[in-house]
């Protein structure tokens, strides 16, 4: 069983930026695929980026080039830096964590981009 808690979410000015924090309970942090993903209202939740336990990275193409995911393994936490925001980006950030059968999700964090 892993928990996880996601901080660092609010309300942010378009242009601005944003760093996103995912604390992992789990010593085995390492192993995991890592990712973050968000829902705004009414819409699907969506894969927004992932990094593997060798740290290659995957974006959606609505976020590359402006978000960067990261890890720190010895502090078992993952990173969503967020610059040049935009209104689209408004949604609920969840923090997940897969390895194989395992799938582990966070309770989320409110992210605003006011215009």
């Amino acid at each position: 069983q892993v928990q996880l808690v996601e901080s660092g979410g609010g309300l942010v000015q378009a242009g601005g930026s944003l760093r996103l924090s995912c604390a992992a309970s789990t010593s085995s942090f390492s192993i995991y695929v890592m990712g973050w993903y968000r829902q705004a209202p009414g819409k699907q939740r969506e894969l927004v980026a992932t990094i593997t336990s060798g740290a290659n990275t995957n974006y959606a193409d609505s976020v590359k080039g402006r978000f960067t995911i990261s890890r720190d393994n010895a502090k078992n936490t993952m990173y969503l830096q967020m610059n040049s925001l935009k209104p689209e980006d408004t949604a609920v950030y969840y923090c997940n964590a897969r390895f194989f059968g395992s799938n582990y999700w966070g309770q989320g964090t409110q992210v605003t981009v006011s215009s």
